[in-house]
């Protein structure tokens, strides 16, 4: 029974990230009395307080500490150049509080009810909280991800760091090693060596920037091994002693053989997340998971129990904000009486390095694997004016189109603000665009978005300046 105090809602979101708070807003524009329950003080989740956001700040600031202390010069600006740490951390900090705040003000203009704690299911339309038990029509689980750490390593948050404590480490490691090479170790690992740090990535695969374009992971690696990251490709991590002063690992070759220690100040784990669904009852109600511990939904995100669904990390798919944003929104219509729509192809996923890298849509192994007949199309921002002109030539921008039909079907760069130029090619694909489409589309000159139309325009052997 609900407590005396407690309301009746149409939807309870349990999760205040980017899924869940988008789906909150866009729940209460349609009509539907919504309350969210999160356990954090703020909003956001791990993406506004200890991912996406703050990571972004350092990086932008690292980025520019790097072009000051190294390639401003170039350009005719000398300067003399000092770290301050601790206002850096400021900057990163100020960004979180106006990114939360700003949700915080969403909330109530659009009458949303913000239940502080804990919630878990103890039946189809209750949620409890606390004392206290809700009733409701609909439950969203959008509780997110956590991190993954290796057997027998525990993260301390001091030594050896997860994602979340290589945002607050107080002073630049002369070491770093981070373990596993893909996102999230690769852009924290990328701000800590612009800041000074020794950074070497230990990864169990043969390459870097696992499900990727292969093409983009070779260029990837080539470029990062040349700004100074060190790389120990195909190593397993079999141990790790932790002192006052760092860490020692051991590593042994994947596929075995003698191992090597070596030491650093700091270790990232960043191997990966998995879903949060710790003490959401699930097994109690009767919610289904699979092997790897994600929450079955049908097509309408709708659980195992009616009533019940999960949009973003705790489902399948790409573990991205945006994609729980675009379920969040989609389920929130679909609840309103609705229909809505996501193409799962249609996702971009960005590193927020330098060069920054952006892939959407279908890989070439993915294409070969499934024997699809495409042609590509690369243009070099070598030769492209305005990347001549910022002096970031670096990377390519690559697109596949069916070979028939000439419909694009995936794209991938990496080059200077690729995460901006992806957009376009999303956009027509869409749409079930073209390269066609694409190539005859006027860009601006001189500006980078000019090498996705060469791009396009080489799908057809056709491009102007190469």
């Amino acid at each position: 029974m609900p407590s005396k105090n407690a309301e009746k809602f149409d939807v309870i979101i349990i999760g205040a990230g980017p899924g869940g708070y988008v789906a909150a807003i866009r729940c209460a524009q349609l009509g539907l009395k919504t309350a969210v329950v999160e356990k954090r003080k703020t909003f956001g989740g791990t993406c506004l307080n200890v991912g996406c956001i703050p990571s972004k700040a350092l990086l932008a600031a690292s980025e520019k500490y790097e072009d000051a202390a190294h390639h401003m010069k170039d350009m005719g600006i000398e300067t003399s150049v000092k770290l301050n740490l601790k206002t850096m951390m400021k900057h990163k900090t100020d960004v979180i509080d106006a990114n939360t705040k700003g949700i915080e003000f969403l909330f109530k203009k659009n009458k949303i009810t913000s239940i502080e704690g804990e919630g878990s299911i103890v039946a189809a339309g209750k949620v409890k909280v606390g004392k206290n038990t809700y009733e409701t029509e609909n439950i969203i689980i959008a509780t997110g991800s956590d991190v993954i750490s290796l057997p027998d390593i525990k993260i301390d948050e001091k030594r050896i760091v997860s994602s979340t404590g290589a945002l607050e480490l107080p002073e630049v490691p002369k070491k770093m090693i981070v373990i596993g090479g893909g996102v999230i170790g690769l852009e924290l690992g990328t701000v800590w060596r612009r800041l000074g740090a020794e950074v070497t990535v230990v990864e169990f695969l043969d390459n870097i920037l696992t499900g990727m374009d292969g093409e983009i992971r070779s260029e990837a690696k080539k470029i990062f091994a040349k700004q100074g990251i060190n790389f120990k490709l195909s190593s397993k991590v079999t141990g790790a002693k932790t002192t006052a002063s760092g860490v020692t690992l051991t590593l042994e070759p994947a596929s075995g053989g003698k191992s090597e220690n070596i030491k650093a100040d700091i270790v990232l784990m960043a191997i990966g997340r998995k879903p949060y669904v710790d003490g959401l009852g699930l097994d109690k109600v009767g919610v289904k998971l699979n092997e790897r511990g994600q929450i079955i939904t049908d097509e309408f995100f709708e659980t195992s129990i009616e009533g019940v669904y999960a949009i973003g990390d705790v489902i399948t798919g790409a573990m991205l904000a945006h994609k729980a944003e675009d379920e969040g929104v989609i389920l929130a219509e679909m609840l309103a009486g609705q229909s809505g729509h996501i193409d799962y192809d249609c996702i971009p996923s960005v590193v927020y390095s330098w060069p920054e890298i952006s892939s959407v849509g279908k890989t070439e192994e993915q294409l070969k694997e499934a024997g699809v007949k495409y042609s590509v199309g690369k243009f070099p921002f070598m030769a492209n004016g305005r990347a001549r002109a910022m002096g970031c030539m670096d990377g390519f921008v690559k697109i596949l189109a069916d070979s028939k039909t000439d419909r694009v079907l995936g794209a991938h760069m990496i080059g200077p603000n690729v995460g901006d130029l992806i957009s376009e090619v999303v956009t027509v694909m869409e749409f079930e665009g073209t390269s066609e489409d694409i190539a005859r589309i006027c860009h601006a000159h001189p500006t980078l978005p000019e090498a996705v139309k060469e791009a396009a325009l080489a799908v057809h052997k056709r491009s102007i300046h190469i």
